[in-house]
Formats: C-alpha cells, structure tokens, sequence
C-alpha cells in the first residue's frame, strides 16, 4: 500500500455530487442502487481518488474520469459485458487495450464512450473495465484494431490498493 494516503468522509453536499456525476457518466442511477442514506470516504493516494461507499471501495476518480472498480458488484449486473477468449486474459491483465480479435461476444447495450466490464468467456468474472470506443452496432463488425480502452484491471495500482485496503478492515 502507498506510504502516503488521506482519508476522510466527504459532507453530505459533495456525495450527492459525486453520486450525480457518477450516475451520468455510469448510466444508471446509483440513488436507486443504495436506497438507504449513503456514507461516502475518499481516499486520497498518488495515483487515483478511491471513494468508499458505505466502506466499500467502489468508484474511483482519475484523470478526471470517474469509473466503477472491479469489485462494485451491484454496476456489473447492469452493466454491459465485453467477453474475451482466454488468450487474452493474460494480456488485459497486463494493462493492454482490448482488441477485436480477442473478443468472443458482447452482452447488453453500450454507446461509444460508455464503461464497460471485461469478462473472462470461461468463469464470466470481470478482469478490467474499460471505455468502449465504438457504438455497439460498429464494434460487433470490427475485425482488427482496438475496441475497448483499458482503464483499470485485475493487478493495477488500484486493484492492488483496494485489496489491501479491505484486508485492514
């Protein structure tokens, strides 16, 4: 875990916030996903903004961007799905773009822009999340060249941290 991090809850003001830009930009309304009163922490490290909601790490902010983590189960069930055939698992894993030729199906409805979740086609558990950059009737027809953009994955810097973040709790 990084030596330096900051931790505090943010007022009630600066959650609904977060929660209305994360809403737009996920496309769904997390109001309705947490129902109950809503406890929001940001932890401050190097590399990326992690906010716990109601302790658990399940949205982060960098480069401006706000996107689920990987473990924000409630998102994936609704979000849609972009399955890669095993050989590619390694290489997302590693932090590489996903490519045509690795993708074997895609599951729900996505716009060029939107954030996705890449699955592995054995087990169907998410190795990245991604930003798509091809209309979904565009990205079913490209046969070579990038389709998603990688923007966290299993092993990152922020993979690594919520992992030990949950081992302390």
């Amino acid at each position: 875990m990084p030596e330096k991090y900051r931790r505090h809850f943010l007022k009630a003001r600066e959650a609904r916030s977060l929660l209305n830009e994360a809403s737009k930009k996920l496309k769904v309304d997390l109001a309705q996903i947490f129902k109950a009163k809503v406890n929001v922490e940001l932890v401050e490290t190097e590399f990326a903004e992690i906010f716990l909601i109601n302790g658990n790490p399940l949205l982060v902010k960098a480069e401006e961007n706000v996107f689920p983590t990987l473990i924000f189960n409630e998102f994936f069930t609704l979000a849609p799905k972009v399955v890669v055939d095993m050989g590619a698992v390694s290489h997302v894993c590693n932090g590489a773009d996903i490519m045509a030729p690795g993708i074997v199906s895609f599951e729900g409805e996505f716009r060029k822009g939107d954030f996705v979740f890449v699955v592995d086609e054995k087990h169907g558990k998410p190795i990245a999340v991604g930003e798509i950059i091809y209309d979904m009737n565009v990205a079913k027809k490209v046969k070579h060249g990038i389709v998603v953009r990688n923007i966290h994955f299993v092993g990152d810097k922020i993979w690594n941290f919520i992992k030990k973040l949950a081992a302390k709790v």
